[in-house]
């Protein structure tokens, strides 16, 4: 069978799919495993709470979970994997909604295998089990609501509320408020400011409660309500005291890597764009929504995160804009022309680099790396 034929026969939903799988398994997998180790970030930052001091960023996760503990008796490890489990599933699930009557093509294949897509989770298994996967399961949600015509009056105030909890939970959600906008224009081809106001004001108005009254993360008895609640972490959220502005400047050889890693994406998106319609709006938006999330590079050092949250929001995005099929496994045929080389060029390039949560902004350190030459090293030590 030549060439020609095997791409022609190449099925890119179905490989999403296996992906999707593989994806999901792995986060799930190793977001119980740091769970049982008493991470302290993707397991103590669900616990921080308002019994500590009061009211705080991120508090209300950790007081909810506290009342569980209470009335089931069971290790806070188990009953917050229990949610991590379920909004993490239930985001591939919707996303897996979202895209089974789509006719999914090779280009688009490349945003899901770009090293701060679905491939930056495989990557960096820093990436599991955060709370981030709140956000994406919103917007997903919401983005298959509108795709499929069913965002009624009373859902979009459902999808409010969600927002509205979910900054409460992580304040990171105000940031990404611009893409539901973004979505909400690209299915009903106008403007519609008091919508998006909705969504803003969702999000703002707890942000703006966490600015004037909130509390320390840890106000000194954070790790002693944990230790007496059986969880004992010894780094992360609750031992975090360092300047991130004077962090970033002094390791700022490392963080201008990322501007390499921004560049390589924002070419990947703008070969992606080209082949919309409306493309130069969108790409004024798309400009809008990262410009929006700027304080976040500006105040906090994981700047490999914030870009690979704004990846996994765009593949959701960019979803919606995909043509419908009449099957699930509906794929746009491969065919061997300049398109396809360049595309082909950007999945391979995927597979070469990394882009860390924080630290180094681009390395080689990629999937291949990961896969052929890591375990090699490890042998070699081990030997």
């Amino acid at each position: 069978m030549g060439v020609k034929k095997i791409l022609q026969s190449f099925n890119t939903k179905v490989f999403i799919y296996f992906l999707i799988a593989a994806t999901a398994v792995y986060t799930l997998a190793f977001t119980l495993v740091y769970n049982l180790k008493d991470d302290g970030y993707i397991l103590a930052d669900w616990l921080i709470n308002y019994q500590d001091g009061g009211f705080k960023r991120r508090g209300l996760s950790g007081s909810f979970f506290f009342i569980l503990q209470d009335l089931t008796g069971l290790r806070l490890n188990y009953i917050v994997y229990f949610f991590q489990f379920s909004i993490i599933s239930l985001f591939f699930w919707y996303y897996s909604k979202l895209i089974r009557y789509k006719v999914t093509t090779l280009l688009y294949l490349s945003l899901l295998l770009s090293s701060i897509g679905f491939l930056g989770i495989l990557n960096n298994v820093t990436y599991v089990g955060k709370k981030e996967f709140i956000v994406f399961l919103i917007f997903t949600y919401f983005v298959y609501l509108l795709d499929n015509d069913k965002l009624s009056k009373w859902k979009e105030i459902l999808i409010c509320i969600f927002l509205f909890v979910s900054t409460l939970l992580h304040e990171v959600t105000l940031f990404y408020v611009p893409y539901f906008a973004v979505a909400l224009f690209i299915k009903t081809g106008k403007f519609e400011y008091k919508r998006y106001l909705k969504y803003f004001l969702a999000a703002g108005i707890p942000a703006l409660l966490i600015i004037a009254f909130g509390k320390n993360v840890n106000e000194g008895m954070s790790l002693e309500i944990l230790s007496k609640r059986g969880v004992h972490p010894v780094y992360g959220i609750f031992f975090w005291n360092i300047d991130e502005r004077l962090y970033i400047k002094q390791h700022i050889s490392e963080y201008k890597l990322y501007f390499i890693s921004l560049g390589i994406s924002v070419l990947h998106l703008g070969f992606y764009l080209k082949y919309l319609n409306n493309r130069k709006i969108i790409s004024i938006l798309l400009i809008g929504a990262f410009l929006f999330s700027f304080p976040l590079f500006y105040l906090a050092i994981d700047w490999g995160r914030w870009m690979y949250i704004h990846m996994m929001m765009l593949i959701v995005l960019f979803a919606l804009m995909l043509k419908k099929g009449s099957s699930m496994y509906a794929s746009e045929p491969v065919t061997i022309d300049k398109k396809f080389y360049i595309t082909s060029l950007i999945i391979v390039f995927s597979f070469i680099y990394r882009v860390e949560m924080s630290g180094k902004g681009f390395s080689f350190q990629g999937m291949f790396y990961r896969i052929f030459i890591a375990p090699v090293e490890l042998l070699n030590k081990m030997g």
